[in-house]
């Protein structure tokens, strides 16, 4: 597999992760809590990074840097709620 083709199938699986973590939460079949949501937001963001990186698409990296961040903190925190940790 060349670079070329690792960067565009990062694009294509992102997407698809993304939309389907969309369409899941939408269509009631996921909760927003669920780890399985939050991991697919994700991986999916890492892999527009990778393609944004790869195509100079600084806005799109800069946002998907973000929702990965997010992400990150959603599945921290709400591993830390069922705990019973504090906030």
């Amino acid at each position: 597999m060349t670079l070329k083709t690792f960067v565009d199938l990062s694009g294509w699986m992102a997407a698809l992760l993304i939309l389907g973590s969309y369409a899941m939460l939408s269509f009631g079949k996921i909760q927003a809590r669920a780890p399985l949501y939050q991991w697919m937001n994700i991986v999916g963001a890492v892999g527009f990074i990778i393609n944004c990186t790869w195509n100079s698409a600084w806005p799109s990296v800069a946002l998907n840097v973000v929702w990965a961040g997010i992400g990150v903190y959603a599945l921290r925190r709400n591993s830390r709620l069922k705990a019973g940790w504090p906030r």
